[in-house]
């Protein structure tokens, strides 16, 4: 039983430490994102743009999204309370978005604008975005840095298989909390069913 309790114990401390480490590393990434960060070229899957309002005591009124060249969006998601407007090439079945503007909604300070669509990478590579935030005192902020800075580009990998390391380490994170959260559960099932039985 002691040995089941210290067992327990390791397993909650595990648990805790992976979760801290998962808060911390979706902390420190409070800028411009797009996601997955890692995804399949050439298939056709769902994208999240995600945009912080940082400034304090103002919103986020206007986001444009360039999107770089070989990513093709099919279709958006409706974004409530957003108005959409979009530059193209070409018509019909050959025409690509080029740049993608969301106006009409006010993004308090603390919150993401969230904009979501169908697309998917021409070929294996990083593709780089370009977004222009505008808040409603006029101020404008362009994510078109390099990672190290403080506005950079949000940027996404492709690969042709995901079958070699294609997972981004908040992912590998996620599933250590996921497993570790299954044994606690089965190790305190145990427990309460050697406790009715005894």
């Amino acid at each position: 039983m002691h040995a089941f309790r210290r067992t327990s114990r390791i397993a909650l401390v595990l648990v805790a430490v992976a979760a801290v480490a998962l808060v911390a590393a979706a902390g420190a990434s409070a800028h411009a994102r797009v996601s997955p960060a890692v995804s399949l070229s050439n298939e056709l899957q769902l994208y999240s743009l995600a945009v912080p309002t940082e400034k304090e005591a103002k919103t986020t009124t206007k986001v444009v999204l360039t999107v770089p060249q070989g990513f093709s969006i099919d279709s958006f998601v409706p974004s409530a309370g957003w108005k959409r407007v979009e530059q193209s090439t070409g018509s019909g079945e050959n025409a690509v978005i080029q740049k993608v503007t969301w106006t009409g909604a006010k993004v308090p300070t603390g919150e993401d604008s969230l904009f979501q669509f169908l697309a998917q990478p021409s070929k294996p590579g990083t593709y780089t975005f370009q977004v222009q935030q505008t808040y409603s005192d006029g101020s404008i902020v362009n994510w078109t840095g390099p990672e190290s800075s403080d506005s950079p580009a949000p940027a996404i990998a492709a690969k042709s298989s995901l079958g070699g390391g294609g997972t981004s380490t908040l992912a590998i994170i996620a599933l250590v909390v996921g497993a570790l959260g299954v044994l606690v559960g089965g190790f305190a099932l145990v427990s309460r069913s050697g406790r009715q039985l005894a």
